[in-house]
């Protein structure tokens, strides 16, 4: 185990449980257990520690430090939302300590065309179905995870067999995004190089990828913090909060008021709207 010393806001448990990941499991002691791409870890907080166990423990702080964001200056993300939405205050400071978790992009592109008209518990259990299919097996504390298999793996995987894995309707749109990146017509690498509207575009010249789905692989795999996702939560936020419709109307208040941070800001503004009792 390691331990490593917090000495900014940092919320574990909103963090984890945002939306932003589907595969977790949280333990009887409160601790949750989180597939990596390479590797099983449990995290829990001890006071100002994160303290992390793992099957593989070679660079584990620098993977858990990485993985959790733990470097990026989030007060001066907040300082900037700050002073471009007043209303978005109570929300950045309920907020605080909440990060942007760093995903394996195969992964998240996976489960987020999977997430399209799905719900929560069917995104999970679709990827893990996936991952137990075609996955490495990994024990942990007792317990059998599998790892997210890398789209080589899955090459030779039918439509219906993606079927079998309760992934629905969006069997066939798994399938063509596999082929392309088994035939290198895409790059997964270089959307970290593009600017946000050469990837949303690029990624929307996929089958099964919309403004949502490419906007959300951006924001949780990429870090593009300059996206802002918009669903039927969004669209009722903005409506009630802001007096603003239609999609274009969201996104163009988004870009002018909170720019280069607003895929940050929808994710305080739906931990604000879920959590704050």
């Amino acid at each position: 185990m390691i331990k490593i010393r917090i000495t900014k806001p940092f919320k574990l448990d909103d963090t984890i449980t945002c939306g932003q990941i589907f595969r977790f499991f949280k333990q009887d002691d409160n601790s949750y257990d989180i597939i990596l791409k390479d590797r099983v870890i449990n995290v829990y907080m001890d006071e100002e520690y994160l303290c992390v166990s793992s099957n593989n423990e070679n660079n584990l702080e620098k993977v858990v430090r990485l993985y959790f964001d733990l470097d990026n200056d989030y007060a001066l993300m907040n300082n900037y939302l700050r002073k471009s939405d007043k209303k978005i205050i109570p929300a950045v400071d309920f907020s605080s300590g909440l990060m942007m978790i760093k995903q394996d992009p195969f992964e998240t592109i996976m489960e987020y065309i999977i997430s399209a008209n799905n719900g929560v518990p069917q995104i999970a259990n679709a990827l893990n179905n996936i991952a137990k299919n075609y996955g490495k097996k990994i024990v942990f504390n007792d317990k059998e995870y599998f790892l997210f298999p890398q789209y080589k793996d899955l090459k030779d995987v039918s439509v219906e067999e993606f079927r079998n894995c309760k992934v629905g309707f969006r069997d066939k749109y798994l399938k063509l995004m596999i082929d392309k990146l088994n035939n290198n017509e895409i790059n997964l690498d270089e959307f970290y190089d593009l600017d946000t509207k050469e990837a949303l575009n690029k990624l929307m010249e996929n089958v099964g990828i919309g403004p949502k789905v490419a906007s959300c692989i951006l924001l949780f795999a990429y870090q593009k913090y300059d996206v802002f996702p918009i669903d039927t939560w969004v669209k009722k936020v903005m409506k009630n909060d802001y007096g603003i419709e239609g999609e274009k109307n969201i996104r163009d208040f988004a870009t002018k008021t909170y720019g280069k941070y607003s895929g940050i800001a929808i994710q305080y503004l739906f931990n604000y709207g879920r959590n704050n009792k």
